[in-house]
């Protein structure tokens, strides 16, 4: 006879108490009525059985004073692999009356029973036996089949709601025996079995509604985490659009910007044109007033000297007030030339862009054609090997033909050319030997074959993905022709300012040249002050007699003023009559006036 393993029996018997202790737990219950109290019999016996079940293989630990053996340590272990079991722990840990470990995991068991849980926690134990084996030896109940048993069973106390008080029990010094009398068969229990069965179906259905409710929490745990991984994707998706926006109407507040600082621009130089022209128009006003007041000056030459200086000086002013204008408006125009520059760099740039664009599309339509090409000498490839494979088959008996079929093969496979044709050669030697040699090339081109179809299939999948880019190279050639539209349009634009430019260094040429005339005037007009300054012209009634023949003058010989020095002279003495700018008709001068301004302008001297 074979000798039993006395821990394979213990593990037996322990098993056989749980299940004893367990199903008359159960039964009791129902016929109790279902709510427990601490005191009650079975229920204590339950968990005594249980203490036994935990202790058995467990492994002696040493302390400091003396030996230690207690199963705490491993129910403790729970919480760390079971996260709701924390609150039990805590809980546990907080209660004032336990001073033993052993207290401490009896309390444990009678919270979990309470909470019917016992068996979701002791079965995430079992299943990390590595972390068991630190506490029970190998062949402890835990560590063997049994303890997954009893985890097994440990379900049906589900139905059983229990009320116990932990608080003000003594736990630690509470001594676990079994009391085997209560499992005992009795005459009640061969009436009871319909009870039984009755109270069994009942169970059944109860633990059957229990696991739907917890298959709908877990489905219900699931959708509620869908549920806010959308909610956060869909805050993500409108914050991204939200920023889209943003980004769009900042662009448009630039554009507006920049179109606004532009017609600013056109309208500054545009006030500074008119500013200019009514300048203009009212220096003209003054020369003319100035012209008339030349002539009423020859009649009253102290006053006019007067009015002459005042007018200088409103006119040196004025020039001031020219220059600067001009200054402001040469600046305006460096401004715009500035801005001219930028936008065509940025044109240039765009233009590089363009082309860059070009010639990766160029590239991607040759790479395309490429892809073809290689494509359709692939097929062509594959047709041919599969047109040998159906020849070699078939024409197993003629070897000539095979030969000459082995030969296209080897003139179509570019890197196993010589190898075929060096064992054709051997082969022509004997039938046989070229019989095998053909089968060994038959199952060759077949992985050809194969590995051909593999590189068919990659080559489709990297033309759909260059049919990919194709369309997405299209789509950004279409914004390139958007960009190229509003390029011509901004360059319609800058023809336009440059015309505007144009026209404006015109009418600024126009008004230099203006302004040089009426420099050129002012010159005159000093002149001719400087020379009257030093002289002073007699009174037509006191001049009597001619200064150049000393003769009486009469009606014959009328009296005439030399516009440059104002002596009196007669008709007779002279006729030199010169065109002056200061007056619209010629004046007569004297002889020796006369020599002199000929001079003058004979050596361009104004």
């Amino acid at each position: 006879l074979a000798v039993k393993d006395p821990t394979a029996v213990e593990r037996a018997n322990l098993l056989n108490m749980a299940k004893l202790s367990i199903k008359g737990l159960i039964e009791s219950a129902l016929s109790f009525g279902r709510t427990l109290d601490s005191d009650y019999p079975p229920l204590q016996q339950f968990f005594v059985v249980m203490e036994h079940c935990l202790k058995h293989g467990l492994k002696v630990r040493k302390s400091f004073l003396s030996y230690n053996k207690t199963i705490w340590g491993p129910l403790e272990l729970v919480e760390k692999l079971y996260p709701e079991a924390e609150e039990i722990a805590a809980s546990v840990r907080d209660l004032p009356g336990l001073k033993t470990p052993l207290g401490r995991a009896r309390a444990w068991l009678r919270l979990a029973l309470m909470q019917k849980k016992m068996a979701d926690y002791l079965r995430c134990l079992i299943i990390q036996r590595d972390l068991l084996s630190e506490f029970y030896e190998y062949h402890a109940l835990m560590m063997e089949e049994e303890g997954a048993v009893i985890v097994g069973l440990l379900v049906g106390l589900n139905v059983i709601d229990a009320n116990l008080c932990v608080k003000g029990e003594d736990l630690d010094s509470q001594v676990g025996v079994i009391d085997f009398s209560m499992y005992l068969k009795s005459d009640d229990d061969v009436g009871g079995k319909e009870r039984n069965v009755q109270i069994a179906a009942i169970l059944d259905q109860k633990n059957y509604v229990e696991e739907l409710n917890r298959q709908l929490n877990s489905t219900v745990s699931s959708l509620h985490a869908r549920v806010d991984s959308l909610e956060k994707s869909n805050t993500k998706l409108i914050e991204e659009l939200a920023i889209a926006k943003n980004n769009i109407i900042k662009l448009q507040e630039e554009n507006h910007q920049l179109r606004s600082e532009n017609t600013l621009i056109l309208m500054k130089t545009q006030h500074h044109l008119e500013a200019t022209k009514v300048d203009v128009e009212a220096e003209l006003q003054t020369y003319k007033h100035s012209r008339q007041g030349l002539d009423e000056m020859y009649n009253e030459a102290r006053r006019q000297l007067r009015e002459e200086s005042q007018l200088r000086q409103d006119m040196e002013n004025e020039l001031v007030v020219q220059v600067s204008m001009k200054h402001e408006i040469e600046l305006a125009m460096k401004l715009l030339e500035k801005d001219i520059h930028e936008k065509q760099d940025t044109l240039i740039g765009l233009r590089q862009q363009l082309d860059e664009v070009k010639a990766i599309n160029m590239e991607m339509y040759q790479k395309l054609q490429v892809s073809e090409d290689a494509m359709k000498e692939k097929n062509e490839i594959i047709g041919r090997l599969e047109d040998k494979t159906n020849q070699i088959n078939a024409t197993m008996k003629q070897l000539e033909q095979r030969l000459q079929q082995a030969e296209k093969a080897q003139m179509e496979a570019e890197a196993e050319d010589e190898k075929l044709k060096q064992e054709y050669v051997t082969k022509s030697e004997s039938l046989q030997k070229e019989f095998s040699q053909k089968e060994k090339q038959l199952l060759q081109l077949e992985t050809d074959l194969k590995i051909e179809k593999e590189w068919r299939q990659t080559l489709e999948d990297d033309l759909q993905k260059e049919k990919e880019t194709v369309s997405h190279l299209r789509i950004e050639t279409q914004e390139i022709i958007n960009l190229k539209k509003e390029f011509l349009k901004l360059q319609e634009k800058n023809k336009q300012l440059k015309r505007i430019c144009q026209d404006q260094e015109a009418a600024l040429q126009e008004l230099a040249s203006k302004l040089s005339e009426s420099k050129l005037k002012i010159e005159d007009i000093k002149e001719a002050n400087k020379a009257l300054q030093g002289q002073v012209w007699l009174k037509d009634k006191e001049a009597t007699h001619c200064k150049l023949c000393e003769k009486e003058f009469s009606l014959s010989k009328r009296k005439h003023h030399c516009r440059n020095c104002g002596e009196i002279f007669c008709n007779a003495c002279s006729d030199n009559e010169l065109p002056l700018p200061s007056s619209p008709k010629p004046v007569r001068v004297c002889d020796s006036c006369h020599a002199m301004l000929i001079q003058r302008c004979s050596s361009n001297v104004p």
